[in-house]
């Protein structure tokens, strides 16, 4: 496929209600659109989910604009691709900047599948035709919240409840929440607001019967990861600290956790995101994909690597309208119980919503 231009679309989509995490409180998702469009007119699209404020990782908006503007893009229009994950060669001299690469890679393989006549699942190698999803919740102001707040997603029909905490909004938090619902699964997950010398609160996690802890500690330290694991019966989950296959093995060799969260934004795009899981299956680590508070063109991104054999928990790949009034796909994702159906479309298999996505774009700009 050769690249003839590209679209990039800084977008504010507001969220139905704010969302609190360990670093942030929102109350829109800031994103980067990029549309890859080639000779015949077909377009792609992938997402960055930098935030504005580099408080995830090292990336923020306005830099991963600029990155992809200035390099990635320039290196890519006007040449012929064979396969999309082709750009992790070309884009070797970039360190790091996960999230720009990742909205490359989830275009060109958007492209790739739609100039193959499959969809997205299916050129990605997936066989599920319905993936089972969990849902993310914001820290909340207090522990009978937070049980209300799980119960009305227990009744939608979501079986995996993921809640965050940070110091100070925790033990009590959950501890609410596993009385109220004795045999939900549950789970929670820190966004690295811990450090070792907290070892005595998490240990009384174990209380709970969470499914896992995930990222409790600093996000590149796999030798505390490790002392926590080898310290607690509960599962710990690596979010932030698998940025990279070589990360995984790491994780692996040192016992740092059992259960890894896939971003595909966080650990570079799609292709990454396949050769994680199939390490993890390989050596008995369970995986589940993450999500950015994604809008529709990453979580349908996040739909079809899901279907992939390696995913074996359930996925935070909530319904669309579980974070939005709007998005820019359409028709927006939904469940069906449990589940997403996975589409059988083309690409992504969603269409873009053209009239929603300008509507939110603060800035449009064309690269040729």
């Amino acid at each position: 496929m050769k690249i003839k231009e590209a679209k990039l679309y800084k977008v504010n989509l507001p969220l139905r209600d704010p969302f609190e995490t360990s670093f942030a409180r929102m109350s829109f998702k800031k994103c980067i659109i990029l549309e890859l469009i080639d000779e015949n007119g077909k377009s792609g699209f992938g997402e960055s989910s930098a935030f504005d404020v580099p408080f995830y990782n090292e990336e923020f908006r306005d830099g991963s604009w600029a990155l992809l503007k200035n390099q990635l893009l320039l290196k890519i229009i006007g040449q012929k691709i064979s396969y999309p994950d082709d750009i992790y060669e070309l884009f070797s001299y970039i360190r790091r900047n996960n999230m720009s690469k990742s909205a490359v890679n989830c275009a060109l393989w958007d492209l790739y599948a739609k100039q193959n006549g499959v969809s997205l699942a299916k050129a990605l190698g997936g066989s599920k035709t319905k993936i089972e999803t969990g849902v993310s919740i914001g820290v909340q102001k207090s522990p009978q919240k937070l049980v209300e707040v799980v119960g009305s997603y227990l009744k939608a029909g979501y079986r995996r409840i993921k809640m965050k905490i940070k110091p100070g909004k925790d033990y009590a938090y959950l501890a609410a929440v596993r009385k109220a619902y004795p045999t939900a699964m549950l789970m929670a997950d820190a966004n690295s607001a811990y450090r070792l010398s907290d070892l005595k609160l998490l240990e009384k996690l174990d209380d709970l019967d969470l499914i896992m802890i995930e990222q409790p500690l600093q996000p590149g330290d796999l030798v505390d990861h490790a002392h926590l694991q080898a310290a607690l019966a509960t599962s710990v989950c690596l979010d932030e600290s698998v940025t990279s296959v070589d990360d995984a093995k790491k994780m692996i060799e040192l016992g740092s956790g059992r259960i890894i969260n896939i971003k595909v934004a966080r650990v570079g795009g799609l292709g990454i995101a396949k050769r994680i899981q199939q390490l993890a299956m390989e050596n008995g680590i369970e995986c589940w994909c993450g999500g950015m508070l994604d809008s529709g063109v990453a979580r349908a991104a996040n739909v079809a690597i899901a279907t992939l054999p390696g995913y074996t928990l359930p996925n935070d790949i909530a319904a669309s309208r579980r974070y939005y009034d709007k998005d820019i796909i359409k028709p927006l994702i939904e469940l069906d119980g449990t589940y997403v159906n996975v589409p059988a479309e083309l690409g992504l298999g969603y269409q873009i919503d053209r009239q929603n996505l300008e509507k939110f774009s603060i800035k449009i700009e064309t690269v040729k």
